[in-house]
């Protein structure tokens, strides 16, 4: 026994920390895709505007969302397939390309969101206008489609989750008052206005977007077959 532990390898934590980022799955990657620019911009225009009372809805959306990703997870391992491709098995066609329909005015309302948002976000740290910047945006993605592998986007993603500590780090730096926080977080407050009853929808919008039930069912199946 004592010949055996003396010859057991050492753990290396730089592999243990690799291993462990190997083996997180589609679920994170669709989790952090949902944090997308449309989004940030939605939360930061909300918190300008009602400081903390919005906050009380992070506490119905994760779930909503959770639920609706792994909903979809399991939608795929157990088919083999797709959203779409389940719908077209089990539903008539109209269900089908209605579903498509919607999916697609959705995500082109959300993709020129989410370019406007990271072309804003950079003029803010260049200074060069976010004009310019937008069609730079746009080619890049394309030539992502085009040029590169699914694989190297998935593991490309998967390392950029780790941008999102950023929000931890930002939560202390902006010294909050967290007796505010905490309150408004656990105490539902709705104020029967316009513009708050539309902030409430963006924010549900953008938290659970359309593409996540698409996206998390067809990265569940092409991570099994990878």
């Amino acid at each position: 026994m004592l010949l055996q532990t003396r010859n057991k390898p050492a753990r290396n934590p730089a592999r243990g920390v690799r291993r462990f980022f190997a083996n997180l799955g589609p679920g994170l990657i669709t989790g952090a895709a949902d944090d997308d620019p449309s989004g940030i911009s939605t939360y930061a225009v909300a918190g300008a505007a009602y400081g903390y009372l919005p906050l009380w809805t992070a506490l119905c959306s994760f779930p909503l969302m959770a639920a609706v990703q792994l909903m979809c997870a399991r939608l795929g391992l157990v088919t083999g397939r797709g959203l779409a491709g389940v719908l077209r098995r089990s539903y008539p066609r109209w269900v089908l390309w209605g579903a498509c329909l919607l999916l697609i005015v959705a995500n082109v309302f959300n993709i020129g969101a989410d370019l406007g948002g990271m072309a804003e976000a950079t003029e803010m740290m260049t200074g060069v206008n976010s004009l310019y910047w937008t069609p730079v945006y746009t080619l890049l993605m394309l030539g992502l489609l085009f040029w590169s592998s699914y694989r190297v986007i998935a593991r490309v993603f998967k390392w950029l989750t780790l941008v999102l500590f950023a929000y931890v780090a930002a939560a202390f730096l902006a010294h909050p008052d967290w007796h505010a926080v905490v309150q408004a977080t656990v105490v539902p407050r709705i104020e029967w206005s316009s513009g708050f009853l539309a902030t409430l929808v963006g924010i549900l919008g953008t938290t659970i977007s359309p593409y996540l039930f698409f996206w998390q069912a067809s990265h569940e199946v092409e991570h099994e077959r990878g």
